[in-house]
């Protein structure tokens, strides 16, 4: 067998992740698969180049050698495959913008802005519980961006060489209980006030389940924890059979409250990813203003902002106002959390000239 860039990909994701299953998680592949991939690997190298274990993979020292030379030529071969690709979209007179998310209610309107403003553009989406599957697609050029969230305290795998921009710096995460909840009639809902209800959240979101139980145990409390997707939680949350943490821009519906916790005790960070900051420059506008129209549509989540006095986003529909949590700009990242930054507070979106085959921003 030779050696191809797949492989060396095999082997970067393996080094990142630490573990053979959520190596195989992030490269779409079962973990019988990336286990024999490997094997074969180091046959065809003729030397371990990880160390397997019941706490995860570590690579041995030459595996070590194999990475520090494996990880230029994944991130170089990527940058090849993205210029050849926009150099033959505009040859074409198109261009298919292959983007992923996280659940987000501001994803839709996104995406009628980027259509909207430059019709040669097709953005193709893909959705994705894992935040950390969706940047290293980005990093190996299997998608061009990723709007993705960061739970505090979880830090996100973030690939070397990706340009990262930080929407929100800090997004208060809410409960979602029924209506007829006797916390329900209550602005804010203290956790003292959910002791004895369970909780359903879903663990294959990267960081909510640790998220969650650290905040729970901080607080003293050990309710029950269940396991399930977010559309059954809301379900049963309607019910009176959970609660559940949800984002401040979930659509209110009638069978259910949604309402911020005392204190905020839960809180993530909203990131968009690319390869290059030109690319973060083309498309960032359009979701910072899908962002604060979803924003601006949730009432519980409006209460919040002009309660505390945060300017997040304007105080009404319309109408002048201030926000914060915007990031600066562009932030080239490697390894590790993103420095912290304080929130900015500005006015109104400033007028933004139209960029050459693009329409007027609405």
């Amino acid at each position: 067998m030779e050696l191809e860039v797949r492989h060396l990909r095999v082997l970067c994701a393996i080094a990142d992740t630490g573990s053979l299953h959520k190596a195989a998680r992030e490269l779409g592949m079962t973990q019988p698969s990336l286990s024999t991939q490997l094997r074969r690997i180091e046959s065809t190298l003729g030397a371990q180049l990880f160390v397997r274990a019941r706490t995860g993979c570590r690579p041995t020292p030459l595996g070590l050698v194999v990475l520090s030379r494996a990880r230029p030529l994944v991130a170089e071969f990527a940058a090849i495959v993205t210029e050849a690709r926009a150099a033959a979209a505009r040859s074409a007179g198109g261009f298919r913008l292959r983007i992923g998310a996280t659940a987000s209610r501001a994803v839709p309107g996104w995406l009628s802005r980027l259509r909207s403003r430059s019709p040669r553009l097709e953005p193709a989406l893909q959705m994705n519980v894992s935040a950390n599957s969706l940047l290293a697609m980005v990093a190996s050029s299997r998608l061009d961006m990723a709007f993705v969230h960061e739970v505090e305290g979880s830090p996100l795998r973030i690939p070397p060489g990706l340009a990262m921009r930080v929407l929100v710096e800090r997004e208060p995460q809410f409960v979602t209980l029924s209506a007829d909840h006797p916390a329900a009639s209550r602005r804010q809902v203290r956790l003292a006030e959910l002791a004895g209800d369970r909780w359903m959240v879903d663990s294959t979101v990267d960081g909510e389940w640790d998220g969650l139980s650290r905040v729970l145990r901080a607080a003293g409390l050990e309710p029950e924890l269940l396991h399930g997707d977010y559309l059954s939680a809301y379900s049963l949350a309607a019910i009176g059979e959970v609660v559940t943490v949800s984002q401040p821009t979930a659509h209110p519906r009638p069978e259910l409250a949604i309402r911020p916790l005392e204190g905020d005790p839960i809180g993530v960070r909203l990131l968009l990813a690319a390869r290059s900051e030109a690319e973060l420059d083309e498309v960032y506008p359009a979701l910072e203003e899908a962002y604060w129209d979803v924003a601006r549509q949730a009432p519980a989540y409006l209460e919040w902002l002009e309660r505390t006095g945060s300017p997040l986003a304007r105080t009404a529909p319309g109408t002048p106002g201030t926000w914060v949590g915007l990031g600066p700009g562009p932030t080239p990242h490697g390894h590790g959390p993103l420095p912290d930054r304080s929130p900015v507070t500005c006015g109104p979106p400033p007028a933004r000239p139209d960029r050459p085959g693009s329409r007027g921003r609405r």
